[in-house]
């Protein structure tokens, strides 16, 4: 077991830079211009990215490691280049404004009230304008930002949890920045072990490896000015070859859609495959065990349980269908395979906040617990900024809600019910994913939508936008609290990161709902091209609250499944802290999950990435830890295809179609009228 995350050092023992004053440094300017409008760009980017992926996977990325590096190689080309610390505000602008689509639930919540059927619901489709996206966005954009900074005093600074994310951007920017490694150590509460970041491979958008890379003593191996020349000219080509491939496939459709084992196979069984470079440099960034586990979950999904369905005769409908087919009978799997694997995650963070109330635990916590706060009062976000904001966006979020939805969706009451939960949900969330580096949001929001089958029965629409103002709050919180705790890894001002976060989140909104509605203009949503799988994993929990119908035979699997499930999680949790040295090829339940919910082409384009880096790390770096030029190479090919997918989306809009449909069979390939 390599000795990596294990040099712990104390917060004193972190020195400023041996060539720069300790007044200087503590009073250059943090949030500056530069470093938001950057900051805005690359999010901009990143909300453009992650909507279209989102819409078509249900897959997004905090991305706040690759921020950091573009941020860095984009501010290189300034008179004056951004400090560590401005560039720790860049990040946290980009992240902020760059994960909107999941926390406002565009690619969730959104479609999924557009499936809305008054047969079946009770409530025709609820489709917003774009003026109703924006109120709906500003409804829930901003509890978390301003829920942030008493989290941040709890879990950062009191039980420094690891936010392992969190940590590996604050050792880039340390060794980009030719800075003294930032500390790292975490004092654990009682019964904890020591994290062992190599064994979390949970999909949130960093390398499993990445943390362990740049804590090791071969960090030196990163030169920075390499990374400036030769890291400009890797991402400059992986764009490009990305954006050219993703347009030639708007022309040509079929490129995106390979009729991998034949047209019979692709067009009735949905196995087809996408050689997406987008879709490879995701899998380059979930790494390899996540990506195996997911398409380990597409072949028990896609392989045997759907011709399983569809022969019995439990799925009458094409494959293909969410109602009737078998895409919709896995669907229920998949939702159970969710739900247990994130509710044994919450389990032992639960367990330790009922400890601090059992008799003599909160005596002794008050004895061992101090302060801890390393920051001076006019670097803090002050306790009065915090409540009045709070206040401010439960009550117009309330408001906002019931102008947007009206008297048939959710109560105001049960809206401001929504936000409480929210905030105790958040909390557990953001809990976990300081310890897991998993941010359960997707069981959180489900925990959400039981309560309110309760709280307001029979009402679809009130128990999917409850779950959404839950969903968003822990989203915001804990995709937030890990840039905190990279701004507390490199003394980055906490004030100067929320002043980031409220502009990222305030110019998200209208870059969002635009981006949306674009999308709803020009595309089906959900449609061929953008299927949104996560929208019916939202309106299936909903419908089976106010029905109680389950697909034919479909409870027994679930059962079966969730147990298998809840098993694994609970022994990928105990193999992390145990430190086992081959925990993180234990299956992760929500990339497993997500290999049903995606049709095999976009799993197997993401596999190949994932194989991609296990070879370079193996065989190609051979040994160098602090080799990072794969991961510059594979977000030049994300954010290829991201960019490019709005020039995509304008001939989309102004009438230029595709050039030939040659090779698409009916069905087979979105962009085809076919």
């Amino acid at each position: 077991m390599p000795s990596t995350l294990m040099n712990w050092r104390s917060l004193s023992s972190w020195q400023r830079p041996a060539d720069t004053d300790s007044e200087a440094y503590s009073a250059a300017p943090e949030f500056t211009l530069k470093a938001v409008l950057l900051g805005l760009l690359i999010g901009c980017l990143l909300c453009f990215t992650n909507l279209y992926f989102g819409l078509q996977t249900g897959w997004i990325s905090m991305m706040s490691l690759q921020s950091a590096l573009i941020g860095f190689l984009l501010s290189r080309l300034l008179p004056i280049p951004l400090s560590a610390k401005e560039l720790v505000v860049c990040q946290t602008t980009a992240v902020a404004t760059g994960t909107m689509p999941l926390a406002a639930g565009f690619v969730g919540i959104l479609p999924a009230l557009g499936l809305l059927s008054e047969e079946q619901d009770g409530t025709p489709p609820v489709v917003l304008s774009w003026m109703g996206a924006i109120g709906w966005s500003c409804s829930v954009a901003f509890f978390g930002v301003f829920l942030s900074p008493p989290i941040r005093k709890q879990v950062i600074i009191k039980e420094q949890l690891a936010f392992p994310s969190g940590m590996a951007t604050a050792q880039l920017i340390s060794v980009l920045h030719h800075l003294p490694p930032p500390e790292t150590s975490i004092r654990r509460r009682t019964g904890y072990e020591a994290v062992d970041s190599e064994a979390i491979d949970e999909p949130q958008g960093i390398i499993p490896d990445v943390v362990e890379d740049f804590a090791t003593d071969e960090r030196e191996a990163i030169d920075r000015e390499g990374v400036k020349q030769q890291g400009w000219s890797d991402l400059l080509w992986s764009f490009l070859a990305s954006g050219v491939m993703t347009l030639s496939a708007y022309f040509f459709p079929v490129v995106f859609s390979i009729p991998l084992f034949g047209s019979y196979m692709a067009t009735e069984w949905l196995w087809s495959f996408t050689p997406s470079l987008s879709y490879v440099g995701q899998g380059i960034i979930m790494g390899f065990p996540t990506t195996l586990s997911m398409n380990l979950g597409m072949l028990v999904g896609w392989g045997i349980l759907s011709p399983i369905a569809t022969q019995a005769g439990w799925a009458t409908g094409p494959v293909g269908d969410m109602a009737s087919g078998a895409r919709g009978w896995i669907l229920w799997v998949s939702l159970s395979i969710m739900c247990a694997d994130s509710v044994v995650s919450l389990l032992p963070v639960i367990a330790e906040i009922a400890q601090k109330f059992l008799p003599g635990r909160i005596a002794l916590a008050a004895e061992t617990q101090d302060d801890g706060e390393c920051e001076t009062e006019d670097r803090l976000v002050p306790l009065a900024w915090v409540l009045w904001g709070l206040g401010g966006s439960v009550v117009v979020g309330t408001a906002l809600v019931r102008v947007v939805f009206g008297q048939e969706g959710i109560k105001p009451w049960a809206t401001l019910v929504g936000f409480v939960v929210g905030g105790l949900l958040s909390v557990l969330g953001v809990r976990a994913l300081g310890e897991t580096d998993l941010n359960p949001v997707s069981g959180l929001g489900k925990i959400s939508q039981l309560l309110f089958a309760w709280i307001q029965p029979g009402n679809v629409v009130a128990n999917i936008i409850a779950g959404g103002v839950a969903e968003a709050g822990a989203q915001q919180a804990g995709d937030l609290m890990q840039d905190l705790k990279t701004g507390h890894l490199i003394h980055a001002s906490p004030r100067a990161q929320f002043f980031g976060q409220l502009i990222g989140s305030s110019v998200s909104i209208v870059v969002t709902s635009t981006a949306y509605s674009l999308y709803q203009r020009a595309y089906t949503i959900p449609g061929p091209a953008f299927p949104a799988p996560t929208a019916y994993v939202w309106l299936s929990l909903a419908r089976l609250l106010r029905d109680g119908q389950l697909p034919e035979h479909c409870g027994i699997f679930m059962l079966a499944f969730a147990l298998l499930f809840a098993g694994i999680a609970a022994l990928k949790i105990h193999a992390a802290r145990r430190q086992w040295p081959h925990a993180k090829w234990i299956p992760s339940g929500v990339a497993f999950a997500i290999g049903f919910l995606n049709t095999p082409s976009f799993s197997l384009a993401r596999l190949v990435g994932g194989i991609v880096e296990h070879v370079y790390r193996t065989r190609v770096s051979k040994g160098n830890r602090g080799d990072i030029r794969i991961i510059v190479i594979a977000s030049g090919f994300v954010l290829g295809e991201g960019v490019v997918s709005i020039v995509s989306l304008i001939l989309k809009t102004v009438g230029v179609g595709v050039i030939s449909c040659v090779g698409c069979s009916p069905g087979l390939c979105g962009g085809c009228p076919a």
